[in-house]
């Protein structure tokens, strides 16, 4: 069927969709659309471990995941505080890496 297409319509058509599948591969800069929403699964788990806790529910801890590779970033009171949202984070299955960058206050 797709043989009775104007050559010229063939060769966008195939451009196009060479163009889509390039656009959902991954790069070592870029994730692919199946790292990224597996990204924001870690994410969202990781937050809602750090808000069941009792100790860290009430600190500004933000949570960003590139390729499994989590970085907390913001604020606790105390050591244990940053060392327990470090440990959490390690816990949430598919996390690869914990980056802790949050600062004691």
């Amino acid at each position: 069927m797709i043989h009775h297409l104007p050559l010229r319509f063939r060769c966008v058509a195939t451009s196009l969709l060479a163009a889509t599948l390039v656009g959902c591969v991954a790069t070592p800069v870029r994730e692919s659309t199946g790292e990224y929403l597996d990204d924001t699964s870690i994410t969202t788990r990781v937050k809602t471990n750090l808000l069941i806790h009792e100790d860290l529910s009430t600190v500004e801890v933000k949570v960003e995941t590139f390729k499994g590779r989590v970085q907390l970033s913001g604020f606790v009171k105390t050591p244990d505080q940053k060392d327990r949202a470090g440990e959490i984070a390690r816990s949430v299955k598919g996390v690869s890496e914990v980056i802790n960058d949050i600062l004691i206050r």
